[in-house]
């Protein structure tokens, strides 16, 4: 048979599999150790194998599996082999030739063959030139022999496209989903280290029969197959301490909804490493299991014992006394458990809202104008003595408010938001006396008088159409704003940035007059506007039926809510503190994910609280996440990692979003609060605190390393507060990064330079930039420090970024509050120091 020169082929084959890339290769010999038998199966055709300079000489693949061998491609260096056979054994000692040539050609030869085996070699007996045998690629391709399933055991990999988390990954190209996408040419590994595993979500609970494993070269020698119910409580159903590697097909008998192989002994001396985690399971038809059905849903739910919902045809009377009541019950609750909803269905009312800890007031209309609040509704510091900056945790939204003296108050700090509001008047927002205020974000709207910001220190406006704007204190910053200030930086520090790139406001319930429904809009993809979205009539999006939610009310469990998402629900979550004992696993495309009232999250026995895969259109909004008494490795993770899909056209938006370590009375603690792995995110209200004040507060107490860290490419963020970690406050590994307005206050409590050092750098910039970045860009960043606890502590710089083009910083400053603590640079090493002679300085650009 007379070997020939090609290239490969590009016609696409059914059989054609390769089988051989990754495995274990072989050899009589090697040259050198720079050409080792593995290069040949590494992929890559710029390292080669190459043997001594004799004959004969052999390189032999161990596929894993038995498997039919239809194509052989062998890519010769110069030095090939001019005499050869292809050979197949069943067990690397008993050989049959399944092709022959005395012929050899060199460069690429395509061989077709027809022979079954485990192990494949070229056995050279004549080389064509001095030197030995050399080949940059030895390719196997055919179909695996998989063992045939035990009988009633499904023939579906219901594995395949869940979603996967591991103890660890080796890097960013080997992520868990690479072992249950269906492709045997991307894997998961983990880092060298035991033990580690890696888990999949089946959505629900399964009896399983069979398992295979299709191992890289770097395969487990003792390991277990465990099932579990909630992903926290595992059974074994396998175990080996002689496991061989190469595909492995378990028959095991088990139920559980989480299925993981957990390796105890590593076999080499990398990780674990897996092409391909299969799971079969049985059931009629060998298919995958239907979704379950979920909890019920309906079109007109009931919204829980905290949602309260007033109408035109209520007196005036009744509806001012339960806001009163309210109120009263929720001023001073900065801490409580209390969470309440006040929803105003369409129509005009005569009525005074105040705004207190834990509370939303929202209108139930379509338009911000369909409600018509002829009052106030008002935050102000009265509880604290005038102090607005504890004024946290509070939400108004979708109303026209029209103030009888022509001014409204909203003097709130982080963790509120002010949004979709068609303020007839004029808004101020710091409190009566004009004492300190912390805040804040206001979006989406339209005051038609002035804004007067006064002694608030920092605020972002996104989206909103104002007559004016008049104030500045340390950080103010406009993004797609029309009537904002003109630029200037600093005094008057305001940051303008005309247009906002790339967003999409926040999803709302409403009440639809014409079906006498609720439903929930969902507003569309914006690009480069400025202005609020709704002033020329309803904007682009997409309303949403409420059977399509599962409506949550205190007492539902993580398990109830994972069902309905499991089945295609969406989740509205009314108010109410909610303990998570398994993580809410957000896997579909387009899930709504809806908090009311600062619906409060916690997650037990240090589960991550909310998890999605890498899919598009993710929305979530709304939430307090609470840490739990044990610490969670991560709070919130938003694709898993080495998520790669491009979502530019539909991305995960993030809003309204919330992080608490501490300071509850019950001790919290997370190790990362929120971890950004797809691309393309948008992040919009963002506050991560670990809690300097309230109960159990302490260096040692609530121990929090990292705010937010990003690992997905062109994230966009609007109003991003994170305040008191112990590392980095935000680190950021991914290029394209923006951000548009930081506020941060580094941690109070360090007790001595000593405990807070990061190497020989005296303490963590606020906000980290990886040096391996090449594009991130940032607008109007601030960073404060208040070492109360030893003033003598100093941080080296706030902002730490790599000195190249593409990162560039835009109005940046450092505040030493009341001149306690020192952080010496505003970035790298540039700026002057903030202490307690010089309390404010300001960079109007970097570099």
């Amino acid at each position: 048979m007379l070997a020939f020169l090609a290239l490969p082929s590009t016609q696409a084959h059914a059989a054609d599999t390769l089988l051989s890339q990754g495995r274990t290769a072989t050899t009589s010999s090697t040259e050198n150790a720079g050409t080792p038998a593995a290069n040949a199966v590494d992929g890559n055709t710029g390292t080669r194998w190459s043997s001594a300079f004799s004959d004969p000489q052999w390189l032999e693949v161990d596929l894993g599996a038995s498997a039919s061998i239809d194509k052989v491609v062998l890519n010769w260096e110069t030095a090939y082999g001019k005499a050869y056979q292809i050979q197949t054994s069943a067990d690397g000692t008993n050989w049959s030739s399944v092709y022959s040539t005395t012929t050899g050609a060199g460069g690429i030869e395509t061989l077709s063959v027809t022979g079954t085996g485990r192990y494949v070699r070229m056995y050279g007996t004549a080389r064509a030139t001095g030197y030995g045998y050399s080949l940059w690629e030895f390719q196997v391709y055919g179909t695996t022999g998989a063992t045939a399933p035990p009988t009633g055991c499904g023939t579906t990999n219901v594995a395949q496209g869940k979603t996967a988390t591991a103890s660890s990954t080796e890097n960013a190209g080997t992520p868990a989903a690479n072992a249950v996408d269906g492709n045997t040419g991307t894997r998961w590994s983990s880092a060298a280290s035991d033990p580690q595993w890696l888990q999949v979500d089946l959505g629900s609970s399964q009896t399983i029969c069979q398992v295979v494993l299709n191992w890289e070269t770097a395969y487990g020698k003792a390991y277990q197959i465990q099932t579990s119910a909630d992903g926290t409580n595992w059974t074994s159903v396998y175990s080996t301490t002689t496991g061989a590697g190469g595909i492995e097909t378990l028959s095991v008998t088990g139920t559980g909804r989480y299925v993981r192989m957990y390796g105890a002994v590593r076999a080499t001396g990398y990780g674990y490493s897996l092409w391909e985690f299969g799971i079969y399971t049985s059931g009629s038809g060998g298919t995958t299991t239907p979704p379950p059905s979920g909890p019920p849903t309906t079109d007109t739910p009931d919204l829980g014992p905290n949602v309260t919902v007033f109408d035109p045809s209520m007196s005036t009377s009744s509806i001012q006394s339960t806001l009163d009541t309210v109120f009263n019950q929720q001023q001073t609750n900065q801490f409580g458990a209390q969470r309440n909803a006040l929803l105003f269905k369409p129509g005009n009312y005569s009525v005074s809202a105040n705004v207190g800890f834990n509370t939303q007031v929202s209108g139930l209309g379509l338009s911000p104008d369909d409600v018509n609040i002829n009052g106030y509704v008002t935050v102000d510091a009265g509880w604290f003595n005038g102090n607005a900056t504890q004024n946290f945790w509070r939400e108004a939204s979708n109303l026209s408010i029209t103030p009888p003296s022509g001014t409204d108050t909203w003097a709130t700090a982080q963790g509120t938001s002010l949004r979709r509001v068609d303020v007839h008047g004029n808004l101020k927002l710091d409190p009566t006396g004009d004492y300190w205020a912390s805040g804040g974000f206001l979006a989406d709207s339209r005051v038609s008088g002035a804004v007067n910001s006064g002694s608030q220190q920092q605020w972002l406006t996104r989206n909103t159409t104002m007559g004016s704007w008049n104030g500045s204190v340390w950080n103010m910053v406009f993004v797609g704003d029309t009537g904002a200030p003109a630029q200037n930086f600093p005094n008057p520090s305001h940051t303008v940035v005309n247009q906002t790139p790339v967003s999409a406001e926040a999803p709302f319930l409403y009440w639809d007059t014409t079906s006498s429904t609720y439903k929930v809009f969902v507003p569309g993809l914006q690009t480069n506007s400025a202005g609020a979205s709704w002033i020329n009539g309803t904007p682009a999006g997409t309303s949403l039926a409420m059977h399509t939610f599962y409506v949550t009310k205190p007492g539902d469990t993580a398990e109830t809510m994972n069902s309905a998402l499991a089945a295609g629900d969406n989740l509205l979550v009314t108010p109410g503190v909610y303990h998570l004992d398994q993580t809410l696993q957000i896997t579909r495309p387009d899930t709504v994910m809806l908090g009311m009232g600062m619906a409060t999250l916690v997650p037990d026995n240090g589960v991550t609280a909310i998890q999605t895969a890498d899919v598009n259109g993710t929305r979530i909004a709304g939430f307090l996440i609470d840490a739990g008494t044990t610490n969670s490795t991560t709070l919130v993770q938003i694709g898993p990692a080495g998520a790669s899909a491009d979502h530019s056209a539909d991305p995960a938006v993030i809003q309204d979003f919330f992080v608490r370590i501490g300071g509850t009375g019950a001790v919290g603690k997370a190790t990362t609060s929120l971890v950004i792995n797809s691309r393309n995110t948008i992040g919009d209200n963002f506050w991560l605190w670990r809690a300097d004040h309230g109960s159990n507060t302490g260096w040692t107490v609530n121990t929090a390393d990292y705010g937010m860290v990003v690992n997905g490419d062109n994230m966009t963020m609007y109003g991003l507060a994170v305040e008191h970690y112990q590392k980095y406050e935000v680190l950021w590994n991914a290029n394209g990064g923006r951000t548009y307005f930081f506020q941060n206050e580094m941690p109070y409590d360090p007790p001595n330079q000593a405990a807070w050092m990061n190497g020989s750098t005296n303490g963590y910039a606020a906000y980290k930039v990886a040096d391996s970045v090449t594009s991130h860009e940032a607008w109007g960043v601030g960073s404060y420090c208040y070492f109360n606890v030893n003033p003598a502590v100093v941080s080296d710089r706030a902002f730490e970024v790599p000195d190249t083009a593409g990162v560039k910083f835009h109005d940046l400053l450092t505040v030493s509050l009341g001149g306690v603590g020192t952080i010496s640079h505003v970035i790298n090493n540039t700026g002057a120091a903030a202490n307690s002679t010089t309390n404010n300085v300001y960079l109007p650009s970097y570099p």
